[in-house]
């Protein structure tokens, strides 16, 4: 039986992972530290989904503390792959405090780097973000794009972790794949996504608070798919940087549209003026992806904002009370 090591269990793409992994009948050992950074009830939630399941394993440990992460290797290795999927994640708060970002995102990935050197794993996969393409690159965004002029202190993060996944490419022979994720979303998703919070405005009758007039556009990605692409990167391939995207960029106002439409009310839109750190546009070219996975989205936004909503209302009771702003 295989055995997955799978970082941030309890996120949003990681209990995904972990399902199909699990579904698959692979032996996952899941790790999360449960942080507040957002409602820890969907933390809960998700991981309630995957607990007591054949073959699955939670710790709950902090993958900045090198120790930890030493003694976790030790205890359950060897490893298929590790799943690195444990970020500090969002683009506004990266603002206001950079350093638990850089500590998460690039010494967590270090940590978890060096441990896989130490104790003879062959593959990593790490999640990354399509905010590394930045403002000044043509669309749709190419994997060889240049992504040295990152707009946050997140998307710079991000870019530290893909360099030194690279090293430990070049010196040690580590089997890489880094993800370039597009705009994630879904049941159970983050509250600090534009997707989750317009769902809950509309359904509750709050005002929906937009940034800019509409017109910035999101190539908006299911959960599922963004899980099915990550396990096809699971097979060696030397080291690979691929972005997953649904390859069908919409407007906010679209996706707007669509929810009010799938809730039966109206938004109450209260425009704001357009954040420094905000992307107008992404847009994934996803040729390598199809190229070397064979993977193609499957999920439409119409039928994706559809699966939200009906989750949003069937946990309305407490989903409902989740903050968002």
């Amino acid at each position: 039986m295989k055995r997955y090591l799978l970082t941030g269990t309890a996120g949003f793409i990681g209990a995904r992972v972990g399902h199909y992994l699990l579904e698959d009948g692979a032996e996952v050992v899941g790790v999360d530290n449960l942080n507040d950074a957002y409602d820890v009830r969907l933390k809960h939630w998700r991981l309630e989904h995957l607990r007591g399941r054949p073959n699955f394993h939670f710790l709950q440990l902090d993958i900045r503390d090198r120790e930890a992460v030493e003694q976790l290797f030790a205890r359950y290795a060897p490893f298929e792959a590790v799943i690195n999927l444990a970020a500090r994640a969002g683009v506004p708060y990266s603002v206001v405090n950079p350093w638990i970002y850089f500590e998460t995102n690039v010494t967590g990935t270090l940590n978890l780097l060096e441990a896989s050197r130490r104790f003879g794993v062959v593959k990593f996969v790490l999640a990354s973000t399509s905010s590394l393409y930045g403002i000044l690159n043509p669309m749709p965004f190419r994997e060889d794009a240049d992504t040295s002029h990152p707009l946050s202190p997140y998307a710079a993060s991000k870019k530290a972790a893909e360099t030194l996944c690279y090293t430990y490419h070049h010196l040690y022979g580590l089997d890489v794949t880094v993800f370039r994720y597009f705009t994630v979303y879904g049941p159970a998703g983050r509250p600090d996504m534009s997707l989750f919070r317009f769902c809950q405005w509309i359904a509750e009758g709050r005002p929906l608070h937009l940034y800019g007039d509409g017109s910035f556009s999101r190539d908006f990605t299911y959960v599922d798919d963004i899980a099915r692409g990550t396990l096809l990167g699971l097979k060696p391939m030397g080291f690979e940087v691929i972005n997953l995207g649904s390859d069908q960029p919409h407007t906010m106002m679209e996706a707007i549209r669509i929810l009010e439409k799938a809730l039966g009310r109206s938004a109450q839109i209260d425009y704001h003026p357009p954040q420094a750190v905000d992307m107008p546009a992404t847009w994934a070219d996803i040729t390598k992806a199809r190229t070397l996975l064979g993977w193609e989205p499957q999920i439409t936004l119409e039928e994706g904002l559809q699966r939200l909503v009906q989750w949003y209302l069937a946990e309305r009771t407490w989903a409902s009370q989740i903050k968002t702003i």
